[in-house]
């Protein structure tokens, strides 16, 4: 992997969070089976989508590389996998993290200027934490974060 880790901007203060969406939270317990409990809910765990607008070096698999292992280890996950698939000839990449909480999967359009992120993890971990590294990574302009519980116990 090439260049240095986008954690150092990250921390450094360069990144603005966007939205409360993407605010850490606070972890209440984790069951063995790695559900979450936040105050009264239960479930499975955090999946954002995150939708990067005018960002650049999308058609760089060594960037996407380093990205995903910042955000990976700012989220307090495990690394299972990295696969990466490169598109001729619009030179998008799509991928996958397979961690031991869950995923990160990116698909990129360089031509648009755009990737469409997914970022599920389950256990003591904080998928929202990735996001400003993921925007700073691609110079994005603009990101649109949504927030869903996945497995919510009713």
């Amino acid at each position: 992997m090439k260049g240095s880790s986008f954690l150092e901007n990250v921390s450094s203060g360069n990144v603005q969070m966007r939205t409360q969406d993407t605010q850490p939270r606070r972890i209440d317990s984790v069951s063995d089976d790695r559900f979450l409990t936040v105050g009264t809910e239960s479930f499975a765990g955090i999946h954002l989508l995150l939708d990067l607008w005018d960002a650049s070096g999308l058609d760089d698999a060594d960037l996407i590389e380093r990205a995903l292992r910042d955000s990976i280890k700012i989220a307090g996950a495990s690394l299972l996998h990295i696969h990466l698939h490169h598109f001729t000839p619009s030179g998008g990449i799509s991928g996958i993290a397979v961690l031991a909480e869950s995923h990160i999967s990116i698909h990129t359009w360089p031509e648009r200027g755009y990737a469409a992120i997914d970022l599920f993890m389950c256990g003591d971990t904080h998928p929202e934490l990735a996001v400003p590294v993921l925007k700073n990574a691609f110079g994005s302009s603009r990101a649109e974060v949504t927030n869903f519980q996945r497995g919510k116990v009713s």
